[in-house]
């Protein structure tokens, strides 16, 4: 027990390293700050258009969360728009997750997802081909991608994708970008998010 209680060479540097927090606090407004210009834009796009929300939906509802144990990673996100209940569920939203990826995802349960369904295939065109994936876990609060995990939305798979969606009460659809991509553009992650939301969008208009 005690073996287990001792403190390794590499415990105490990382203790003693100020600069790392120092740092992480700096990224940690850069990220709120960009989270904030975001759900402004949001705004601005969902000023225009009719959603396909539950009863009782308040299109000024907005949350900012910020956290520090998304499977021991901090992460920070807002949802916008957003409606929760126990039975339904209605949201769109841009997570920062350290040593993972930044995510713009719909998460939508509850018995508006056979609409969601239909206008995904109707307007299959309008969303195929837009770098989205479908979550394949049963669970919204899967944040992971890759094999096994999620599956690209492409003209391609459709069969596939209906196979998965047949049947289902909650839908996950998102853009995942790593943060090995080039990023470092003013305004390119407001921009993605954007882009994300207005390729999700024909699911969730009537």
């Amino acid at each position: 027990m005690t073996e287990t209680l001792a403190f390794s060479p590499e415990d105490l540097r990382l203790l003693a390293d100020q600069d790392f927090f120092r740092k992480k606090a700096v990224l940690s407004k850069k990220i709120t700050h960009t989270l904030e210009a975001l759900h402004a834009q949001l705004i601005l796009e969902t000023s225009n258009q009719v959603l396909l929300a539950p009863d009782g939906f308040n299109p000024q509802s907005v949350q900012f969360v910020k956290g520090e144990h998304l499977e021991d990673y901090p992460y920070q996100y807002v949802d916008f728009p957003r409606y929760y209940t126990r039975d339904a569920k209605f949201a769109f939203r841009s997570l920062f997750w350290w040593g993972h990826h930044v995510v713009f995802s719909l998460l939508v349960e509850g018995p508006l997802v056979n609409h969601y369904r239909r206008n995904f295939f109707t307007r299959f065109s309008e969303v195929a081909n837009r770098q989205l994936c479908l979550s394949l876990s049963p669970s919204l609060w899967e944040w992971k991608t890759g094999a096994g995990l999620t599956m690209e939305i492409t003209s391609q798979r459709r069969s596939e994708l209906a196979a998965v969606m047949d049947r289902r009460s909650a839908l996950k659809i998102g853009r995942y970008i790593p943060f090995e991509q080039s990023l470092t553009e003013p305004g390119t992650i407001i921009q993605e998010g954007i882009h994300a939301f207005r390729s999700i969008l024909p699911l969730i208009t009537a």
